[in-house]
């Protein structure tokens, strides 16, 4: 393989394949020693429980509810 002008680096079509690589695709690059690592960025699928989000959600709410009312009784109290 060759580096090509800009950096473009082209895949053979076996590599890509391999890794499951495809036109569009993300991908990682790290540096490990004196060499580059490239990864196929793939997102993770996870179960969100909703009820709970929605919990979370609201007890952040009654929190920032809770912190503006003691702004405004501090502004009050100073005024």
């Amino acid at each position: 393989m060759k580096i090509r002008k800009k950096g473009v680096l082209i895949l053979p079509k076996r590599l890509r394949e391999a890794v499951g690589l495809e036109e569009g695709d993300d991908v990682v690059v790290e540096v490990v020693g004196d060499g580059l690592v490239l990864r196929a960025l793939k997102p993770k699928v996870v179960d969100v429980d909703l009820k709970f989000v929605e919990e979370l959600l609201r007890e952040e709410d009654r929190f920032e509810e809770q912190r503006l009312r003691r702004m405004l009784q501090s502004e009050e109290n100073s005024a």
